[in-house]
């Protein structure tokens, strides 16, 4: 794949690392929406003690500028609404974002993991008719986890088809001990999530799935030793060995969204190892500012845990999971001096 030369910027502040090239797994967009909506949806958030300043409302040439401005070469997109047709939606407007601009964008598509039926045929669709590069799936989507049995014939489908699924903590949960949510509940509960699924034999009944888990995988590596150590306990129900969580472990990435400092990547470069860590920025999510991700771009070089060479592989990585996605991104590549 033919890289872009590497830039530096005005949001670096002053900084000469190497910012071209990045391929981004994680980032979310929105439809559009009317005021009325983008209000609705802020007070709902105020109500969760989540004190946004203003309505959110995700803009394509705002997402454009910052991907220019930070040397993002393409986004893998997500967003993973609360109901099935507002999903279904959302994925088709994925769709036409990544029809008008091959170069800049793909698609991860939203599954209603709440309906297994209903699932297996938006990945379908999302696979047939919209062209998606891979999944989004949220760690507990309305009640179920990712573990859950039901699922069987959604993740019998996609190891089937080799596919990629990001999974993704949900926000939207209430605030704890007046804390919002966002700011570290979703660790646990991909930690929750992941753990399950561990005991749940989940990675090894499906191999050939590759999982990208968010944010650095939440606080699920900094507590594997001590899975390791207590899971075979005889007190533990459906106890796991050292073994059968390495082995288990050995096909999941995780991305560094909001999470480039030594005291995240360390337990992840220990538990899934740094040549399956990918880059992503959290782009589109309403906590997430220009200022914010360029300070976690900043991190990932500046912060000691990786090699410029381990830098590297995180920056390109994505094109390794995403083969078209990286075509596309190639072609258009091609001729750039």
């Amino acid at each position: 794949m033919a890289a872009a030369q590497p830039t530096t910027t005005a949001l670096t502040q002053g900084s000469t690392y190497p910012t071209g090239g990045y391929i981004d797994v994680h980032a979310h967009f929105s439809p559009p929406s009317t005021q009325d909506e983008r209000l609705r949806g802020w007070q709902a958030m105020l109500g969760r003690g989540i004190y946004f300043p203003e309505p959110h409302e995700w803009s394509l040439e705002r997402t454009l500028a910052y991907m220019d401005a930070s040397g993002t070469d393409m986004q893998l997109l997500s967003n993973i609404p609360g109901a099935l047709p507002a999903l279904r939606a959302s994925n088709d407007y994925g769709a036409r974002l990544v029809a008008d601009h091959p170069s800049r964008f793909g698609l991860l598509a939203a599954l209603p993991t709440d309906d297994p039926e209903a699932a297996v045929r938006e990945a379908v669709r999302a696979r047939e008719d919209l062209g998606a590069e891979g999944f989004a799936v949220t760690a507990c989507y309305n009640g179920v986890h990712l573990g859950d049995e039901s699922l069987a014939p959604l993740w019998t489908r996609l190891n089937d088809w080799g596919a990629v699924v990001f999974v993704h903590p949900d926000a939207r949960r209430p605030p704890v001990l007046d804390h919002p949510a966002p700011l570290y509940e979703v660790a646990f509960e991909t930690a929750r999530t992941v753990f399950d699924m561990l005991f749940r034999k989940t990675f090894t009944r499906y191999p050939d799935i590759t999982f990208v888990i968010a944010h650095c995988g939440g606080a699920f590596p900094a507590l594997t030793g001590r899975l390791r150590l207590l899971g075979a306990e005889a007190w533990v129900p459906q106890g796991i060995t050292a073994d059968e969580i390495d082995a288990q472990l050995g096909s999941v990435y995780v991305d560094m969204a909001a999470t480039a400092a030594a005291e995240s990547l360390l337990p992840a470069v220990a538990t899934v190892g740094a040549g399956r860590i990918v880059y992503g920025s959290d782009w589109g999510a309403p906590c997430t500012t220009e200022a914010s991700a360029d300070a976690n771009l900043r991190g990932l070089v500046q912060c000691g845990a990786l090699s410029s060479e381990e830098v590297e592989g995180v920056r390109r990585r994505a094109a390794d999971l995403f083969p078209a996605a990286a075509a596309r991104l190639a072609r258009a590549t091609a001729g750039r001096p």
